[in-house]
């Protein structure tokens, strides 16, 4: 009687996690809509980013095509707490934070070796159909840069 419970326990549990992020809007596939977004020159384009579960953190991630043509692969696993979380295959940065401000906001930052290269925030429109991602950093000569990317969920 208590391995029932105890198995019924942990069932329950994994159905909660499973439940809490297919609730978020986040959560899914995105795919960036260049007519709509406003990049520095060298950006990145052609953008697949997908969020799924797992476990209890989110997974990220992020395919597309470099501002000189090549691809690019890169991944963050974490949780939307505001806490840096590493992230691989990314050129510009080494660990990476969400914080959810809202069910439809949240600040995001790119860092590398604890310092902040890119930041911004994660709009989802009402609708949940849009997602806008706006951020503002440093690129790697020094220059101050600004995107404004709009993705359509898939």
């Amino acid at each position: 009687m208590k391995a029932r419970t105890i198995v019924l326990t942990v069932v329950t549990c994994f159905v909660g996690l499973t439940l809490c992020f297919a609730g978020s809007p986040m959560m899914g596939t995105w795919k960036l809509n260049e007519a709509k977004s406003k990049f520095s020159p060298g950006s990145s384009k052609s953008v697949t980013v997908v969020y799924e579960a797992a476990g209890d953190d989110m997974k990220c991630t992020i395919d597309g095509v470099d501002g000189q043509g090549k691809p690019f692969h890169n991944v963050w696993t974490g949780k939307f707490d505001g806490k840096d979380y590493p992230v691989t295959g990314d050129s510009e940065g080494n660990t990476r934070s969400l914080k959810k401000i809202n069910d439809h906001t949240y600040e995001a930052a790119n860092k590398k070796d604890g310092k902040v290269v890119t930041s911004g925030r994660i709009v989802i429109a009402a609708d949940g159909k849009a997602r806008t991602v706006t951020l503002d950093g440093t690129d790697s000569a020094g220059k101050k840069t600004h995107s404004k990317a709009v993705y359509d969920r898939q």
